[in-house]
């Protein structure tokens, strides 16, 4: 599968290993002249909201989140979803009994 995102100036990406793990960068030519005119641009374009309502990012928070799950976190939300899962069985029986009849 060929690569999709390509490295170019004005990209954003997401830092995945080193001391910035998990932040969100530009792709820029020259980093010291151009750092003011960048956060401007980024601040106009309202890059980082865009970014909070992405579906990446909820994935990166969901992902954080399970990985700070104790033992009994997790059972508590194993239950909720067999709970959860019966609830939906039984209303679909009952959608089910009504269109039958």
């Amino acid at each position: 599968m060929p690569l999709k995102r390509y490295v170019e100036i004005g990209r954003v990406a997401l830092v995945n290993y080193g001391k910035d793990y998990g932040k969100l960068v530009v792709i820029v030519d020259v980093l010291d002249q151009n750092r003011k005119s960048l956060i401007e641009a980024m601040e106009k374009a309202d890059v980082k909201n865009k970014w909070e309502n992405s579906s990446w990012d909820r994935k990166l928070i969901v992902q954080k989140r399970r990985a700070a799950l104790n033992d009994f976190d997790r059972f508590k939300l194993m239950l909720a979803k067999i709970q959860k899962g019966g609830f939906v069985r039984q209303e679909l029986a009952k959608l089910k009994k009504e269109n039958a009849a």
